[in-house]
């Protein structure tokens, strides 16, 4: 029997964004879906109520008094929490991730068998990211894997604004984990796992799973993020530099406040173009590498098949 698995999610967005998230992943052979709404949003409530795959909880004032007493400030502290109290409620999976509306679980066959190959001692698999081009959303960076050619290929495709990205990408390289089922201690955290107070570090890579990311869907998209990210989010400044400080490395966040001091929002808009933007010369660069990936995630399809007649 195939293993069952299903994802976590808290989620901040509009109805449609939400229920697209869940229909895809629905279509991916998703058993459960736990969606916690970070703030009320009625129709998608409503409509996700009514799937039998999915379990939806509104994180108001009654939510958070048991669990910890208060709304944490935290965005990165609400899903943790949210995502281990899924984890104990997850009975009825054999697998289950903690990921972000704003990505999708891509693979050449289906999650499930990914997760059936992985051995009986493994705790935690990792898919890794590809990032999105700002476009029409068919076109994809893929991961880079760390190693001595990493750095090389990366100032090789973005020529200006290089050795400010981490393997090319603007959100994270980690990507998230599975977590197998029923252990006892665990503790889910962005893009890792602790069973006490240690973190499952023997976690195997699901090659060929690959999670991919919307992290800038086009240029409005993207500057409608950016201020968020820069003080509370993938941007912000306790994360650390592209390359180390004795080479010259510098954090998102400083090398943002940089080209925004000495270029404005023109600098910016170079920098989404050469590292963002889903132009013909940008996939070229990546192609070079063989970092192109292309597909379709067919979200509307996938929304009127398992949302039929959905409307605010």
């Amino acid at each position: 029997m195939s293993p069952r698995w299903g994802l976590v999610a808290t989620i901040k967005a509009e109805a449609e964004e939400i229920l697209r998230f869940a229909a895809y992943h629905i279509e991916a052979g998703a058993h459960r879906l736990f969606i916690y709404l970070d703030e009320p949003c009625p129709a998608a409530q409503r409509a996700l109520q009514d799937h039998p795959k999915c379990r939806v909880t509104l994180c108001d004032a009654a939510h958070w008094k048991p669990l910890i007493g208060k709304r944490p400030v935290k965005h990165q502290s609400r899903q943790t929490l949210n995502a281990t109290q899924a984890y104990a409620r997850a009975q009825d999976v054999d697998w289950l991730a903690h990921i972000d509306v704003d990505e999708f679980l891509v693979s050449d066959r289906p999650v499930a068998d990914h997760l059936a190959l992985l051995p009986s001692h493994v705790q935690t698999a990792r898919a890794r990211p590809m990032e999105m081009l700002g476009g029409d959303g068919t076109a994809f960076k893929r991961f880079i894997p760390n190693g001595p050619d990493r750095e090389r290929i990366v100032n090789a495709v973005y020529p200006t604004f290089g050795e400010y990205v981490k393997g090319g990408f603007l959100s994270h390289l980690a990507g998230k984990v599975f977590v197998r089922t029923g252990m006892e201690g665990i503790t889910i955290r962005i893009h890792n796992a602790f069973r006490g107070p240690d973190m499952i570090d023997d976690t195997q890579e699901l090659d060929g799973l690959r999670l991919a990311h919307a992290h800038a869907r086009s240029w409005e998209d993207w500057q409608a993020a950016y201020r968020f990210r820069l003080e509370k989010g993938s941007y912000r400044a306790d994360l650390g530099p592209a390359k180390p400080r004795a080479r010259g490395g510098l954090t998102l966040n400083e090398f943002f406040a940089i080209l925004e001091a000495e270029d404005g929002e023109a600098g910016l808009r170079a920098f989404y173009d050469e590292v963002c933007a889903d132009t013909p010369d940008h996939r070229a660069r990546l192609a070079a590498h063989d970092l192109l990936h292309r597909t379709d995630l067919k979200l509307s399809t996938h929304l009127a098949t398992h949302f039929p007649g959905w409307s605010d």
